[in-house]
């Protein structure tokens, strides 16, 4: 049962909602995010579980910076939860039970993203004393979402990172991961210390293709493990660089799309071997650091569950220009993001026709770092991103020094404000649009994130294509969130569906779902005919990417009842769990396009395992009645509500809801002084960031600018001595938390910490648990910054905190 002050807070925070706004098109500002959101998923029907990197965010926990944090939908209020290990750059999963596992990140770092206090053999951070965060290359983090009638502090609702007992068998950060279908999850590649690309320049001495002189992880395991050792795959070798963050996803054979850099190919993980597919067209890159958007469209009857996969935007730079693990050899800002668009059918369901990238609509905005969110009614969204350059930061490249940056260390520029919707049925060159989407204020560059709710709205945060933390800079690390409400928003009338199960098998026998009448308008014949019930999955978002999404449409048929209900007959999912592999999703019920809020529920066992499997659905013929109609036009009341299984946790609550009712004179006669405060808070951060038509297109050094600074306020000038890995905000400006501290001022360490309060790492780890990465060569670090010209300057670099 819901706590009473939960439902509270519940029910203002929907009435404060609704008058603040829920228009079509529109964003509306819902918080802050008190670590900047660089990896994020939806846990359950309450939270969006948030991941930063070990940087000195003001809010803190157990002693040092907080790096991840708890969002609350019905509130908009942040909780801080602690994380041991630097999780930048990881990768993250569902697993079948609905629990949530993040792979790798970054090794122990500290303030500006220098090399922690305590090093590893091979000059790596162990571990810092002032973040006190731990090397996270190996860590394995899992997440049990919990709700709220239960204690957020327990172990049980906490992340579990705890590498001395759970660990991969390789370093990664950058690494795919894709589940199977029992729910095992593949971890593909990745970077074994970081940098711009994964690779060496081929002319460097005593490089080896496989490894890059120890840099490159391009290898593949398991979790949970399995007793064979990390195998070499040769496709990433062969797409050596351009392999980061490789766009996978299972068919419905079981095998595998693996796509990076120019090549495509069909992955058998049990085999480890390959089937070339062909190469992306015109010559885009669509993985990071080139961050094209890349989704699956909705799986549905009509396509036979046939997955079709989506690329759009990126980047066509040439081969040489993306340099190596020291940084590019250009100035990406000046290079045009693309906005190409390729559909890909990998196995499709006539076997005589040839796999081939098929041109589809290009996009309205060319975009690096472009997100694509699906959306309950079949459409797909298009968030965030610049219009030129790469994914990364840098504090200087090849060809500008650090003080004429145009952009400060983002490698990327021009921000787009506005987003699009794809609908992958209209016809071509009709399928994008930005009709009537308003544009959002915050620039959603570098690590940024998007993720789908449980009313089917978007929750938007993070940017912060900085080291640390840095409020002193074009593109700032950002706290504030918003919520995007789809053009569906502007429905009078949203379905409430009853009778939705907690659980879906693969086959088996069909289940009923009701729509009262008053979930539609019109005739109810056409209403039954033009409703869609669908399972989502929005993954886990970072880096442009959502790990893991899937949108899946259930065969129905129905029956019109003479009270102007709907009964639903719904299928369970097709008996192949390769299509939408087990774990947690949401269902939502779409009647004209228009859909309900989701339902929380699993699909398949809940456990690691071969799934059990039916046969198909049977579902009845449908039933038509005509001259009954919809009473949603007349009454509305509840169309809002998200009338499901948990229906009985709702009556118990009625007294409570009625009060709100009641009680909303109050809470008009407050919403004044809410709305002063707000209005505060947004001059405040109007007066922080420049307006958007300050960010123009095109814009590089010497453009519009005196001293090869761009003309533009928001940008501060600093001095030869300043650096971007030394945070520059002075503190005391910004959102304040309930202790009182700048939510965007830097950590400071006033305890002059200097010595190890864990103890030693033999007291940590023990003698024989630790392993020390013996044998690699120096290593460099982060996005690819100031140009290495040799392994031995790279090694300085790292020592100095450089290549991060």
């Amino acid at each position: 049962m819901l706590s009473r002050l939960h439902v509270v807070a519940l029910c203002l925070g929907a009435f404060v909602n609704s008058v603040q706004a829920a228009t079509g098109g529109s964003f509306v500002e819902a918080g802050h995010t008190k670590v900047s959101a660089l990896l994020m998923f939806l846990g359950d029907n309450e939270g969006v579980y948030i991941l930063d990197k070990a940087e000195g965010n003001a809010a803190q926990v157990a002693g040092h910076p907080a790096w991840g944090s708890r969002w609350d939908i019905a509130t908009h209020n942040v909780d801080v939860m602690d994380v041991k290990s630097n999780s930048f750059c990881s990768s993250g999963m569902h697993l079948p039970n609905g629990s949530f596992v993040t792979f790798g990140g970054n090794d122990g770092i500290t303030i500006g993203g220098k090399v922690g206090s305590q090093k590893n053999p091979d000059g790596t951070g162990h571990w810092d004393s002032i973040y006190q965060d731990f090397d996270g290359r190996k860590a394995i983090r899992i997440l049990n979402p919990c709700s709220s009638n239960e204690n957020f502090l327990s172990p049980k609702c906490t992340w579990y990172d705890e590498i001395e007992h759970l660990s991969m068998k390789r370093n990664r950060w950058y690494a795919a991961a894709e589940p199977l279908g029992d729910g095992t999850v593949v971890i593909l590649g990745g970077f074994v210390s970081g940098g711009y690309i994964n690779r060496w320049k081929p002319d460097r001495p005593n490089v080896d293709a496989i490894t890059q002189a120890g840099l490159a992880e391009n290898s593949y395991e398991y979790f949970p493990a399995k007793a064979k050792d990390a195998e070499v795959v040769d496709f990433l070798v062969k797409t050596s660089g351009l392999n980061s963050y490789a766009h996978t996803y299972l068919m419905p054979s079981g095998l595998m799309l693996v796509q990076a850099n120019h090549s495509t190919m069909l992955w058998d993980h049990s085999l480890n071997k390959e089937y070339p597919l062909p190469d992306m067209p015109k010559g885009v890159i669509r993985v990071y650091p080139a961050s094209g958007g890349v989704a699956m469209l909705p799986l549905t009857p009509e396509n036979n569950y046939t997955p079709t996969l989506l690329f759009c935007g990126g980047s066509d730079m040439p081969d040489d220009n993306w340099g190596d693990y020291g940084g590019p050899n250009v100035d990406p800002w000046l290079f045009p993001a693309s906005a190409d668009c390729q559909r890909l059918t990998p196995e499709p369901a006539d076997k005589t026709k040839p796999v081939a990238y098929e041109q589809d609509d290009d996009m309205i905005d060319r975009r690096t770092m472009g997100q694509f969110i699906n959306l309950p009614d079949g459409t797909l969204l298009m968030i965030n991103g610049g219009r030129n350059g790469t994914a990364g930061y840098a504090d200087k490249t090849n060809d500008t020094p650090g003080p004429l940056m145009p952009f400060g260390p983002s490698l990327a520029s021009d921000p787009v404000f506005t987003p699009a919707i794809y609908n992958p049925n209209a016809p071509r060159g009709s399928r994008w649009s930005n009709k009537g989407l308003a544009p959002s204020t915050i620039p959603r560059m570098y690590h940024s994130v998007a993720i789908l709710l449980p009313d089917a709205s978007v929750f938007v945060a993070g940017s912060n294509p900085n080291a640390d933390v840095n409020m002193d800079v074009m593109y700032p690390t950002e706290y504030r969130s918003e919520i995007f409400y789809p053009p569906y928003f502007n429905a009078k009338v949203r379905p409430a569906p009853t009778g939705v199960p907690n659980r879906l098998s693969y086959g088996g026998p069909a289940f009923d779902i009701t729509l009262s009448a008053s979930s539609y308008t019109g005739a109810a014949n056409a209403a039954a005919e033009k409703t869609k019930v669908v399972i989502m999955r929005g993954g886990v978002t970072t880096h442009a990417m959502n790990m893991g999404q899937r949108h899946m449409e259930l065969a129905t048929s129905f029956t019109v009842n003479k009270d102007g209900s709907i009964t639903l007959h719904v299928a369970q999912p097709p008996p192949n769990p390769n299509l939408f592999q087990p774990g947690p999703a949401f269902l939502y019920v779409v009647v004209d396009g228009i859909p309900s809020n989701g339902t929380y529920l699993i699909v398949g066992s809940g456990n690691i395992g071969v799934q059990p499997t039916q046969p198909a659905s049977v579902l009845p013929a449908s039933v038509r009645l005509d001259s009954v109609s919809g009473a949603g036009d007349k009454t509305n009341s509840n169309s809002n509500a998200n009338a499901n299984a948990a229906g009985e946790e709702e009556k118990s609550n009625l007294p409570v809801i009625i009060g709100c009712i009641v009680g909303g004179v109050v809470v008009v006669g407050v919403l004044g002084a809410l709305i002063a405060v707000c209005m505060k808070r947004r001059a405040r951060s109007a007066a922080r960031m420049p307006p958007s038509k300050e960010f123009g297109a095109g814009m590089a050094a010497g453009a519009g600018a005196v001293g090869g600074k761009p003309a533009v306020s928001g940008w501060t000038t600093h001095d030869d001595s300043s650096s971007v890995f030394v945070p520059l905000a002075k503190g005391g400006a910004g959102y304040a938390d309930e202790t009182g501290s700048s939510i965007h001022a830097p950590y400071k360490d006033d305890m002059g910490r200097g010595t190890n309060s864990f103890g030693s790492r033999s007291q940590v780890f023990g003698n024989d648990a630790y392993d020390p990465y013996s044998g690699q060569p120096p290593m460099a670090h982060a996005h690819g910054h100031e140009y290495a010209t040799s392994t031995t300057q790279l090694n300085s670099y790292q020592q100095q905190g450089g290549y991060r």
